[in-house]
């Protein structure tokens, strides 16, 4: 089926912006949105607009009728136009757009319907409007010429990913949406039960019981492009509902699992962008931590942490000394190549950004002149920093050496307990890196693999670093005697500093999957209430099995180049959860809840009222 035969229709023979130079002389309809109406001496324009574009509409005084109607429109009412396709006259052709070579010279005009006046402009793309009245009036919104094009481009992006899988062998497979609470990590959305009442579903934090299942059930290979829901505190690229390409394997081991999930992304940027890539670097999650200190690291910035440690242990400077000589500490130093031009004013403001991850300060030594290093006790040094005069000069030279820094460079500082560092130099790495702009090309992917099983909570119990169901390397003994040192086969794919997928080979066997709730400290009994069917299926016959999700709402923000998940969804929520334009969530009346067996208490009522808008 060609383009035209599937738009072409009682209303129009071509979408707006498909029209081009091949329509010259022909009488067309279109229908479409008056983008912009413009009056000059006599003629009127209307630029009008669909999904697939804009088109320039000329109205003269020949045709009255037109004209008075011309005349009366205003932007955003809806029109039927039917005219001459003609080619615009030279020096008047827009080449930033499919029709900008020509025009209709419009004969007839219907106004199929009015439109009052929008609360926020839609054809101009400066003004700035508070993204509540955007989401209020999202309806709006997503008639920008921008937002169309991001889910024109999102819809293609989706088919891509699904043929390529169907092609490799995949089965579309839904899983359920009223589910049961299961440890996940997150927090639940619970859904009351009318007819057992006191008892709840919820939605599914993902699919991934579900999706092991079915490998239990011999499909061997599973995707879904599947809503999840976590009522989490949100960011810039969290949703409390948000979607999965999720995806499940039966008797593929680790690589062969990151290959297929690789060639999905290369085949994905080369259908959808022309870009390629070449084959994915590995890295191990020790490597990222210490080159990087993030688990999702950018490489398009060229920067690299130093551990100097040991080079501290014994200098006069406590905040220094004391992370060094403790083995949860961390002391990392990250040179900025040409940093020293840095002002008093930006470095402050750095050390007020490592301030939210936890850090105390900033600790920098600016080098001005590499041939002359001492720490400026008694002559001058090419050393620059209220820090260096607690050091010998023996440990200084040290420290050059080993960061490489060279004349006109910063040496900044993170010294603490290793997970504040990490947070917060990690996070400076990436801020100085975009701020300086040392980006060295446009797209970083990578793997990140060997993640440790577990981490250490606060009240020192362990926790899962993915998910129970991760499969550790090595043998059940192993686990049980060495858990702290233990790895997972898991892996993550980064783009960019941003994690868009994550997975790893699945627990088949039910000893290791109970030397893994034993070492969580999960008991039989809790284990049996909140997952025990997964427990009995691995009873009967579990095929090897792993896989990955993708979060499909990042991976299209990257590509897009949105600052935010919110710019690609349709219908998204705020930061606080709320949607603005149907006011959900929203009180229900008393009878609804009666049925539910909920009833809601007094005081907690009062408080959500919300204010007058």
């Amino acid at each position: 089926m060609t383009q035209s035969t599937m738009t072409h229709s009682e209303y129009r023979d071509e979408y707006c912006g498909a029209v081009t130079e091949s329509f010259i002389d022909q009488t067309i309809s279109i229908v479409g949105w008056v983008h912009r109406r413009r009056d000059h001496g006599g003629v009127i324009f209307l630029d009008m607009r669909d999904r697939a574009g804009i088109l320039q509409v000329v109205v003269d005084p020949d045709t009255p009728e037109a004209f008075a109607i011309a005349d009366a429109v205003r932007p955003e009412y809806v029109l039927k136009i039917t005219g001459r396709v003609r080619r615009r006259y030279e020096g008047t052709e827009n080449n930033n757009m499919t029709s900008g070579q020509i025009e209709l010279l419009g004969k007839e005009i219907e106004v199929l319907a009015k439109s009052e006046t929008p609360p926020f402009p839609l054809n101009d793309e400066k003004t700035t409007v508070s993204e509540d009245l955007r989401l209020k009036y999202r309806y709006l919104d997503m008639r920008r010429p921008q937002m169309q094009e991001r889910m024109v481009f999102r819809a293609k992006a989706t088919s891509t990913i699904r043929r390529y899988l169907d092609d490799h062998g995949f089965l579309d497979v839904e899983t359920p949406i009223l589910t049961r609470a299961t440890p996940e990590g997150a927090r639940d959305y619970l859904v009351p039960s009318r007819t057992r009442p006191g008892n709840f579903f919820a939605l599914p934090q993902s699919p991934q019981l579900f999706k092991q299942l079915l490998m239990v059930s011999g499909f061997d290979r599973y995707y879904q492009i599947a809503k999840c829901f976590r009522d989490e505190d949100l960011r810039a690229d969290r949703q409390p509902e948000f979607t999965q390409v999720d995806i499940e394997t039966s008797f593929l081991n680790e690589e062969e699992i990151m290959n297929i999930n690789e060639g999905l992304i290369k085949h994905l940027f080369k259908t959808m962008m022309d870009v390629e890539f070449e084959q994915f670097p590995r890295m191990t999650y020790a490597e990222a931590m210490r080159d990087y200190a993030s688990d999702k690291p950018d490489l398009r910035i060229p920067l690299k942490l130093v551990d100097v440690a040991d080079l501290m242990k014994d200098v006069d400077f406590k905040v220094f000394a004391g992370p060094a000589n403790d083995p949860k500490g961390r002391v990392a130093a990250l040179r900025i190549p040409g940093g020293a031009s840095l002002s008093r004013k930006q470095i402050d403001a750095y050390t007020k950004f490592v301030g939210i991850y936890g850090a105390r300060g900033l600790a920098y030594i600016k080098v001005n002149d590499a041939s002359n290093i001492n720490n400026g006790v008694d002559k001058e040094s090419g050393l620059q920093s209220p820090i260096i005069k607690n050091m010998t000069d023996e440990v200084l030279v040290s420290l050059i050496e080993r960061t490489g820094a060279e004349s006109n460079d910063i040496i900044f500082f993170g010294a603490d307990k290793a997970s504040i560092v990490n947070d917060a130099i990690g996070a400076l790495r990436q801020k100085i890196g975009l701020d300086l702009e040392m980006t060295t090309c446009e797209w970083a992917p990578l793997w990140v693999t060997d993640f440790p099983m577990f981490e250490e909570t606060d009240d020192g119990r362990w926790t899962s670093m993915h998910h129970p169901f991760t499969k550790p390397k090595g043998s059940v003994q192993e686990l049980k005697d060495n858990p702290e040192k233990a790895l997972s086969i898991a892996y993550d794919m980064v783009l960019n500093g941003t994690e868009v997928g994550g997975g790893s080979l699945r627990i088949n066997t039910f000893d290791m999957q109970q030397a893994v709730l034993d070492a969580l400290g999960i008991g039989e009994q809790e284990a049996q209430d909140k997952f025990g069917f997964l427990l009995d299926a691995l009873k009967f016959g579990a095929p090897p099995h792993g896989g990955l999700a993708f979060g499909l709402d990042r991976l299209i923000m990257l590509m897009v180049g949105a600052d935010s998940i919110r710019d690609v969804i349709a219908f998204p929520k705020t930061k606080t959860a709320e949607c603005p334009l149907t006011q959900a969530p929203a009180e229900v009346d008393s009878k609804q809840l009666r049925e539910l067996g909920i009833r809601v208490r007094e005081k907690v009522q009062a408080d959500t009222n919300k204010p007058a808008q």
